[in-house]
């Protein structure tokens, strides 16, 4: 398995509950690539065991900030399976390792010392929008993959 950032039991109390025991995908909801990889991985999640949010909501947000990542720059997806938090190709090694086969054999990726790795990842990433392209806004789930979005309890109003 990847080596985690972090594990959801060491997050501020608010987001561990948010969370759950949930397995979570956090995207940049505004790349066209990584809205690729939400999109792939609810075709591809026939289990359901994924839930979703982008690295723009409150929820994305407030991970990103306990992680110590920039809230502007969303240069890593985060993976969370089983409570371990992960980013950067490990995130993407982690999200295939939970899907059945043949998927799961790109959980290989993890084997790729981080050295190699993450200059390759940040490669792409800086260069996603030129590379990919951009939307201008966070995509629109219909009601049903709704349903899989998580995000922060709304304050009471």
């Amino acid at each position: 398995m990847p080596r985690p950032l972090a594990r959801t039991a060491d997050l501020p109390p608010d987001l561990r509950a948010a969370l759950g025991a949930r397995d979570l995908i956090v995207f940049d909801g505004e790349c066209v690539l990584c809205s690729g990889f939400f999109r792939f991985m609810l075709r591809h999640d026939r289990a359901g065991r994924f839930s979703f949010a982008t690295a723009q909501s409150p929820l994305g947000q407030a991970l990103y900030r306990a992680l110590g990542l920039p809230t502007d720059e969303f240069e890593t997806n985060l993976v969370i399976v089983d409570g371990r938090i992960h980013g950067k190709l490990g995130a993407f090694a982690a999200a295939m390792g939970a899907l059945g086969w043949p998927w799961r054999a790109l959980s290989a990726l993890r084997l790729i010392p981080a050295p190699l790795g993450d200059p390759a990842y940040r490669l792409v990433a800086r260069n996603r929008y030129r590379l990919f392209g951009r939307y201008d806004t966070c995509l629109l789930p219909t009601p049903d993959i709704r349903a899989r979005f998580l995000d922060l309890p709304r304050a009471a109003e």
